[in-house]
């Protein structure tokens, strides 16, 4: 190759990559930030999403943090980002002004002012298999991870009739938009074989059968389970799948709880530890200068619960899968109490058992877009300091 195709095609690569830079939308990173952690895993009382700003803008940049400040969008206007992603929502109540009067309503007109985008991802993060827990398992080393309180109401059952000569083209279609997942299997369903009947009607364009005409048809019966906000997709490539010009289908909500999806995440540490091994290790694990913990439990720790954030209202579960210590914080005096001599409680800090959750949130933008400025905040915005 000569020396001037050579730079030819470079000039042509770097064109096209600036060119795919600049037609990235501020959306296009909440939607894969979505497909991560979809909004409807978060709480009810929660509030994921964006906060101010305009999904629909190009990108410059994103700054990752934990909280929204003032100090935090200053430093996105100096980095040149006009996406902050932040865990914690700046906006959990309604906000009936802006004047400035406090720091949310200052926070907001400074974001807006500068167009720049406020996005959270707060308990719906929490909650999915590879999110705030998970990180904190790495950190202590812990293997054999399941959730400690799975969620229900999450998940539907499709059930549809297809001709016996369609059921693998419409099944295929079904599990590459999401459906058959459980646990660590795919494309699961269950299929059984009977027979349809219809009569089409003068304006119908049937596929099988004629107008007027009572038709049966040998089909097959597909049951197939899937997440509920994946609803409308799974539908359309039903559908879009389907041979029939209307397609036979139910929907049922269902209460199974999601065994990889909810609040809380429990594993096994490399080896049994002592109390002050055990104190040992996470102090150092989780870059602690001090913390809390109960000092009752006299046993070996070997397996350990975990929260990220206020997690006291997890204290049953960790107890009742057998769990030695349960790392989380923002418990409160009495509920110290509560763990009796049963489990070693230690309460690290909100802000410091969620705070590598920029690099969490940092790891998974930059696999998904290596041509994209993606920062991570330099405040500490932790508004909770230790005097020693």
């Amino acid at each position: 190759m000569s020396i001037f195709c050579f730079m030819l095609l470079l000039l042509l690569f770097i064109v096209c990559t600036n060119y795919l830079y600049l037609s990235m939308r501020i959306q296009d990173i909440i939607q894969q930030l979505e497909q991560w952690a979809p909004k409807s895993f978060q709480e009810s009382y929660d509030n994921c999403g964006i906060q101010a700003g305009n999904g629909s803008h190009e990108l410059t940049g994103v700054l990752i943090s934990l909280d929204v400040t003032e100090k935090v969008i200053d430093e996105a206007i100096q980095r040149q980002c006009n996406l902050i992603v932040s865990h914690h929502p700046l906006l959990f109540k309604g906000v009936k002004s802006i004047t400035g009067k406090n720091d949310i309503e200052r926070c907001l007109i400074k974001a807006i002012k500068h167009d720049i985008t406020l996005y959270a991802i707060h308990t719906n993060l929490d909650h999915v298999p590879n999110g705030v827990n998970y990180k904190i398992c790495q950190l202590l080393e812990l293997t054999h991870l399941h959730t400690l309180a799975p969620k229900s109401g999450l998940l539907s059952k499709l059930v549809t009739y297809v001709p016996m000569e369609d059921k693998e083209n419409v099944l295929t279609a079904l599990f590459a938009a999401g459906a058959g997942e459980i646990g660590n299997y795919s494309s699961c369903a269950f299929r059984t074989v009977g027979i349809g009947s219809f009569k089409p009607n003068t304006s119908a364009k049937p596929v099988i059968g004629e107008i007027n005409k009572l038709e049966q048809v040998e089909e097959t019966k597909i049951e197939t389970i899937f997440p509920t906000h994946l609803q409308a997709s799974i539908v359309s490539a039903l559908k879009k799948a389907h041979p029939y010009e209307e397609v036979a289908f139910d929907i049922f909500a269902l209460q199974n709880d999601w065994e990889t999806i909810g609040a809380g995440m429990y594993g096994m540490l490399p080896k049994p530890m002592t109390i002050n091994e055990f104190n040992s290790h996470l102090k150092v694990k989780m870059n602690l200068k001090t913390f809390k913990y109960t000092s009752s439990f006299q046993g070996k720790i070997e397996k350990v619960a975990v929260c990220g954030g206020s997690g006291s209202f997890l204290l049953k579960n960790a107890l009742s899968i057998g769990a030695q210590a349960f790392v989380t914080a923002d418990f409160k005096y009495h509920e110290f109490f509560d763990a009796e001599d049963k489990i070693l409680v230690a309460d690290i800090g909100h802000y410091e058992s969620e705070v590598y959750t920029k690099d969490l949130i940092y790891d998974y933008l930059k696999e998904k877009f290596s041509n994209i400025a993606v920062l991570i905040s330099e405040i500490n915005t932790n508004p909770i300091h230790y005097y020693s």
